[in-house]
């Protein structure tokens, strides 16, 4: 899940993996720091899902190495949750199969992407504060866990702002 908030945007996933209806690992990484002030999470396949996260960090550092300047937080290349600051604001979107970029101020994935926004529907509201996203994005995750059986086992959180970067 991620959310935008007034000053920056907050991200988090859950732990689980699964193999049909057999729960796999109950403690897999889905959110990645991809630099200082870009994110990702992860749904679908594992082994891919952390190969492509290792291939866009080292992107992204060969960008800015480079162009001598930071990315921006639209990358276009990948098939998942992207989120991140840059000068425009936080920005949070959605890569879609075929490389559609879509941009929102809040946005689910996964399997249990319907639960979460069920809840972010219903909760969400522009010019939040950090505390207010990082419960709304818990709340999420929550509800998705409650429901999905692809997902739980935990969740890590983490929010970017523009000042102080990933954290």
């Amino acid at each position: 899940v991620g959310i935008t908030y007034s000053g920056g945007v907050v991200v988090g996933a859950d732990h689980r993996a699964t193999m049909g209806h057999f729960i796999a690992n109950k403690s897999v990484q889905k959110l990645f720091r991809i630099s200082e002030n870009v994110a990702l999470t992860t749904a679908g396949l594992v082994g891919h899902a952390q190969s492509l996260s290792r291939v866009l960090a080292a992107e992204l550092t060969l960008f800015e190495l480079k162009r001598e300047q930071p990315m921006t937080g639209r990358p276009h290349y990948v098939q998942l949750l992207i989120v991140g600051v840059d000068d425009s604001g936080p920005s949070v979107y959605s890569i879609d199969s075929a490389g559609g970029s879509i941009p929102d101020v809040y946005c689910a994935t996964g399997s249990g992407s319907p639960f979460m926004y069920g809840v972010l529907e219903d909760q969400f509201t522009e010019g939040s504060t950090k505390d207010e996203a990082l419960k709304l994005a818990a709340k999420a995750l929550l509800a998705s866990a409650q429901r999905d059986a692809a997902s739980g086992n935990g969740m890590d959180l983490a929010f970017i702002t523009a000042e102080d970067g990933y954290n």
